[in-house]
């Protein structure tokens, strides 16, 4: 095989000239949509539907050309156009796709897809559903931009179209005032992590005189340690904006507040999976900054640890769900930082999240559907008889997430502890405690949800979703139970060229790790059905214990950020606001009543009376003669 350093992009020929067209469809869809709504009004979901569609038939032919190419031509570069020329910078716009990009471009397309389709039933009422497949097209097309360029001032254009397209879909029912807040929130919060992508983009053009990919990977080598591990902090904390990792979590559970079918986008196939994206994507920093990699397992296997406990006391079942995004981005940041030993886990963990975390929240909205959009667990019970495709989709999703036997969650999950255990002895037993919470908490919400007697509120008359609903979870049902075993065998050696050598030979067998793991997971499910399916659910949630409470607040992250952040950041712009007015203000409004009495003044004496003006002249020679007088006699 040729050596991974020699390998470069081969210029785009055939097919792979028309990559772009990923973008450009959803863009264009976006476009039409937002900028000539009133020519498409009904039309216009369905336009979005095909613009998506269209991407993803591109995006599976070139993966079908890729797979059929050589090693050495399978990452492939499309150069369009250049940006600008300022000194001896020349910043170009282009596109990689390679093995990782592609395989983002088909979850983002592909789920992205059946995500649209689900929409087109779930939104079907909606005043303004035309707006919001605008939105959605945006986002895609923002995402696919951020996976598919080949430098990373591109990607940044990309990372911020994300960040806008995710504060539309948050707040699009921004008649609601939690709504509007969620939406703020996540932006703004984002903008924190955004500061590190700016600072690390300007240091690597300060650096390599570039940021495309190409260069920083080949110049990295000879890069003074202290730099290389400053880019790869700042890396790792625009990671954590965009993808929820502590500490700039608090947004993701705030951002539940936007229609379901953004939470299953936002949550399985784009924004939260950038951060992860992206850290592989810079292997080559990361593989040389011990620090930083270190940096990246702590926040991983903290965030993995921190969004469980959350899952664990949550009643509404999208919060309890968003919680569990955090926990298991959190497993991929966690490989991704072990290093040559984790990446391609990173990434087969994130493909098969993408499919059972979808379907888990599309499965939400239709519990949601048929319970007049009650989110609370609490008012649920006995569903299964009653929504019978929403319960058999969904329980596919929590088999994958708890990692049963031969589902995908099993394959993907399983080899990131493993690899953790490899690290050490301390963080893979946390990541293995991570999978038995997961398995408690996931069995709670089943139970809570589906299983039990009912507990609906008066009026409520649940029933399933029409086929525009459940065909997309039939589908990603499907790719829970077999994505894993699928892409196991060979997503390794696939994502070799574009994440590094990987470490670690897949067994057939599950080695003693995996069965440990297996064991934990039983013990949390069993756990799960010993508290919630013995006994009745009370309608109204106990107090409980210390650790529920803080669970139920989110772990107090919300006052954390109040007291370190928002109130010192109030409370030094209202002291500015006073400085401002009293003492700046205060001075010039000093000033300007000064020079108008003189002026009041100076207008009275010019009163257009001769007799005034000639006392004044009269007033004037007495004064002047007293001063002469007094002069001489002195």
């Amino acid at each position: 095989m040729i050596p991974l350093e020699t390998i470069d992009p081969v210029a785009a020929t055939g097919l792979f000239s028309y990559a772009w067209l990923m973008i450009a469809l959803p863009a264009l869809g976006a476009f039409v949509l937002l900028g000539f709504g009133r020519y498409v009004e009904k039309s216009g979901p369905y336009l979005a539907v095909a613009t998506i569609g269209g991407s993803f038939v591109v995006a599976m032919a070139l993966f079908v050309q890729m797979l059929a190419a050589p090693v050495d031509q399978r990452a492939v570069s499309v150069q369009l156009y250049t940006w600008f020329t300022t000194g001896t910078w020349q910043l170009d716009v282009g596109l990689l796709v390679d093995q990782l990009s592609i395989l983002f471009a088909l979850l983002i397309t592909g789920v992205g897809g059946l995500i649209h389709v689900y929409s087109l039933g779930y939104m079907a009422h909606d005043e303004r559903k035309r707006r919001f497949f605008g939105y959605l097209n945006l986002f895609v097309a923002a995402m696919l931009t951020l996976v598919l360029a080949d430098n990373y001032l591109v990607l940044f254009v990309g990372w911020e179209g994300v960040g806008l397209a995710s504060y539309l879909l948050i707040g699009f029912w921004q008649y609601k005032p939690s709504a509007a807040a969620a939406a703020k929130k996540a932006f703004v919060m984002n903008r924190v992590g955004d500061l590190g992508m700016v600072l690390a983009i300007s240091a690597m053009l300060a650096q390599f005189g570039s940021s495309a990919f190409i260069d920083v990977n080949h110049g990295a080598e000879h890069l003074a340690p202290g730099w290389t591990t400053a880019i790869g902090l700042l890396l790792l904390l625009g990671a954590c904006g965009k993808s929820a990792q502590v500490p700039l979590q608090a947004w993701l559970l705030d951002a539940m507040e936007g229609p379901t079918p953004v939470s299953a986008l936002i949550h399985a196939a784009t924004m939260v999976t950038a951060g992860v994206y992206l850290v592989v994507r810079s292997h080559a920093i990361f593989d040389l900054t011990a620090d930083a990699r270190l940096a990246v397992v702590i926040v991983g296997t903290v965030t993995l640890l921190a969004g469980a406990w959350i899952g664990c006391s949550k009643d509404d079942i999208k919060k309890v769900l968003a919680g569990s995004t955090m926990s298991q981005i959190g497993y991929m940041m966690l490989a991704a930082g072990i290093g040559p030993a984790g990446y391609a886990f990173a990434i087969f963990h994130l493909l098969t999240h993408g499919a059972f975390k979808a379907n888990m929240f599309l499965g939400a909205g239709s519990v949601m559907h048929g319970m007049n959009d009650d989110v609370d667990m609490r008012h649920y019970g006995a569903l299964a008889k009653y929504l019978p495709i929403t319960f058999w989709t969904f329980a596919c999703g929590y088999l994958a997430i708890i990692g049963f036997p031969l589902t995908a969650g099993f394959f993907s999950k399983d080899h990131i502890i493993e690899a953790a255990f490899g690290q050490s002895a301390l963080v893979g037993t946390l990541a293995l405690l991570g999978a038995g919470v997961t398995a408690f908490y996931m069995t709670r919400l089943m139970l809570m949800t589906f299983g039990g007697k009912k507990r609906w509120l008066d009026g409520v008359h649940p029933h399933e979703s029409p086929a525009v609903m459940t065909v997309p979870l039939i589908v990603l049902a499907a790719l829970s139970l077999v994505a894993g075993a699928v892409m196991n065998w060979w997503i390794q050696e696939w994502l070799e060229p574009a994440a590094g050598n990987h470490a670690h030979e897949v067994e057939l067998l599950p080695t003693p790790i995996g069965w440990l793991t297996m064991l934990v997971v039983a013990a949390g499910v069993f756990v799960g059905w010993w508290v919630f399916g013995r006994k009745p659910i009370p309608a109204v949630a106990p107090q409980g214990n210390v650790l529920a409470v803080a669970g139920r607040n989110e772990l107090y992250g919300n006052a954390v950020n109040d007291t370190l952040v928002v109130k010192p950041v109030l409370g030094v712009s209202r002291a500015a606001v006073a400085a401002d007015a009293k003492a700046f203000d205060g001075f010039v409004n000093l000033l300007a009543n000064a020079l108008g009495g003189l002026s009041v003044g100076g207008r009275r004496v010019q009163n257009g009376y001769v007799r005034s003006y000639a006392l004044t002249m009269v007033l004037g020679v007495l004064l002047v003669g007293v001063v002469l007088i007094l002069g001489l006699g002195a």
